[in-house]
């Protein structure tokens, strides 16, 4: 049973993937910055030393002998409201911090000076080696950088902080053609019947695949039936190209994909997946082959105005990215 908060279905705005950069620490003696928004798993390699100890998967200072705290100043991939943070200390143990805060700013033309100002996301709080800390953030604004603080040292495995890409909808030209499914433009991925090898979010992440772990892959499915996700797009629009990648994907791809779709306002991500049942074909099902880009314009039903899809796959396998060309609506 999956008991995180619902806030870890947003966009990790602090994902490496999308740009995410640690740009100063105040000491990363044991373990480099940059691997606290590292977007793999912490991984705990037993035996592993480097030339300064005990090799760590994520960010670590060293023992502090004087007064003060150390912290991480991270600009994040996306600029975005921030709605929770996920505080890993994963396979740290006698080495984790005893507490932790975090800050954020704005500053969208650069990094942040002493002139900036910053605002207190998360008040200090306790922490637990090898755990997942999850909280609650509460502001309206949005943030191009965090700070993060640890007292007095130690070590934390990762840093993910959920929330809502910055995007100012009122600036985008109708007429222009975008991915309104991808993550950098507010999309996101809501359900799945199986992501049993490779994560539903990946379909909408920026570029191709870099392997198979990098794409959506179920497994292989014993009974008759066939998988499905459900995608929200950012912004309601009219789509007019649909591009599926297999990139990866030899001996494994779907056979075939279609997709419905719909405009949705309201209901939980449970009652829309329920719902999607009964959405009109957006794509009628089309055959794919392996380790390769498909792109369908002709093929694609004129449906009006939509704001979710449900890619369906038969019976099985994986895909790596799914992208849905056209113009905002409203």
């Amino acid at each position: 049973m999956d008991n995180r908060p619902d806030f870890v279905k947003l966009v990790n705005l602090a994902s490496s993937r999308l740009g995410t950069e640690a740009i100063y620490a105040t000491d990363d003696f044991f373990a480099d910055k940059q691997r606290l928004v590292d977007d793999a798993p912490p991984e705990w390699k037993e035996g592993v030393y480097d030339e300064n100890g005990k090799w760590m998967d994520g960010w670590e200072s060293r023992r502090k002998r004087e007064e003060g705290h150390d912290y991480c100043v991270v600009r994040l991939g996306l600029p975005g409201k921030i709605i929770g943070v996920d505080i890993d200390t994963s396979h740290f143990t006698g080495n984790y911090p005893p507490s932790a805060s975090l800050e954020g700013c704005y500053c969208p033309d650069g990094n942040p000076t002493d002139e900036h100002q910053w605002e207190e996301l998360l008040p200090s709080m306790n922490l637990q080696g090898d755990s997942h800390h999850f909280a609650d953030i509460y502001s309206d604004k949005p943030f191009t950088h965090v700070r993060f603080h640890i007292y007095p040292d130690g070590g934390v495995a990762r840093l993910r902080v959920y929330g809502h890409p910055e995007i100012d909808w009122e600036r985008v030209n109708p007429e222009s053609e975008l991915d309104l499914v991808a993550v950098e433009n507010g999309g996101r991925a809501l359900a799945c019947n199986d992501q049993h090898f490779g994560h539903m979010s990946n379909l909408i992440m920026p570029g191709r695949g870099v392997n198979m772990g990098d794409g959506w892959e179920t497994a292989r499915r014993r009974v008759p039936g066939n998988d499905w996700v459900l995608l929200s797009m950012g912004h309601a629009g009219l789509v007019e190209r649909i591009v599926i990648d297999t990139a990866h994907f030899k001996g494994n791809f779907p056979d075939s994909v279609s997709i419905q779709a719909a405009f949705v306002e309201g209901g939980t991500d449970e009652q829309i997946a329920t719902q999607s049942l009964f959405w009109r074909e957006l794509l009628p099902s089309q055959k794919l082959s392996a380790d390769a880009i498909h792109e369908f314009a002709e093929q694609v039903c004129n449906l009006g105005s939509i704001s979710h899809v449900r890619v369906n796959i038969f019976p099985d396998g994986g895909i790596s990215r799914v992208r849905l060309f056209g113009r905002k609506s409203g």
